[in-house]
């Protein structure tokens, strides 16, 4: 944390405290959000740090998402994440604010010179070590490739996604933080009952889980049963939990990356 920056540090029980206590004033409104997304500062024992606040009120209801709220879903992404170790998702909490109850999520600034990770490149200059996902063309009719970079850093966040069934993992939803770390955020469509995976990370689809993602998973199929359990159920139906479960015990089976659905389209639109 810093006292004179909007910055901080992701730093565990810290962060939450801001994020649940902290004297909130508003920045403005994300206006490319579909939902009501808006920036704040929040401020507590002379601390200061940015966060994106989603207040259940500025939810458009979502015909499959009959249960809960968005917000739920995203501070249920933070909790799996957190549990996992591996820290892809900002610390979130769901708070009052200015409008009411909603998700309030650190913020992630992105260094200017900060390199993307995914991203659409000339059809014939892919870079070393990306995958091509898809196949574009600019207005003048020049081929584009939707294409991301083959890091593990990314795997692991592709893994996140099959475990909590992300159906909206956009390019932009990637962030590389000030710490060289990724980030994952926007998972208010994540967690249904049905397989809805969506996103743009298929490059190691049908691959071998890498070792960590093996041991992480054996770890969280134990914690999904207890305390990671009860406080999804905050949040998420029974029925969801119990879904939880049950992907996380498929990919323990085939111990492999999930494959793109054949049933919907596997890609969220737009892509970035």
């Amino acid at each position: 944390m810093t006292s004179s920056g909007t910055q901080p540090r992701q730093d565990g029980a810290a962060a939450l405290r801001l994020l649940r206590d902290g004297e909130f004033e508003l920045e403005g409104r994300l206006v490319d959000a579909s939902n009501t997304t808006l920036r704040g500062v929040l401020t507590l024992d002379g601390v200061a740090a940015r966060c994106v606040y989603k207040p259940v009120r500025g939810e458009r209801p979502l015909w499959d998402f009959p249960d809960g709220t968005l917000a739920g879903r995203e501070v249920s992404a933070y909790l799996v994440s957190a549990a996992t170790g591996w820290d892809l998702v900002p610390p979130t909490v769901l708070r009052d604010g200015p409008f009411g109850p909603g998700s309030c999520q650190l913020w992630i600034d992105e260094p200017e010179d900060g390199e993307p990770l995914v991203g659409f490149v000339p059809a014939d200059a892919l870079p070393p070590r990306w995958f091509p996902i898809a196949a574009a063309r600019d207005d003048d009719g020049t081929p584009y490739a939707l294409a991301h970079a083959d890091d593990p850093r990314l795997a692991r966040l592709a893994v996140l996604d099959a475990v909590i069934n992300n159906a909206d993992r956009k390019g932009g939803h990637v962030l590389v933080g000030p710490d060289d770390r990724i980030y994952g955020v926007d998972h208010g469509v994540s967690f249904h009952v049905e397989e809805k995976l969506r996103t743009v990370l298929w490059g190691w689809a049908g691959r071998q889980l890498p070792p960590d993602a093996v041991e992480m998973l054996d770890a969280l199929a134990g914690q999904v049963a207890g305390p990671l359990g009860a406080e999804l159920a905050d949040h998420l139906t029974i029925s969801e939990i119990a879904e939880v479960a049950a992907r996380i015990d498929r990919l323990r089976d085939t111990g492999r990356f999930p494959l793109p659905p054949e049933e919907w389209p596997a890609v969220p639109w737009p892509p970035m």
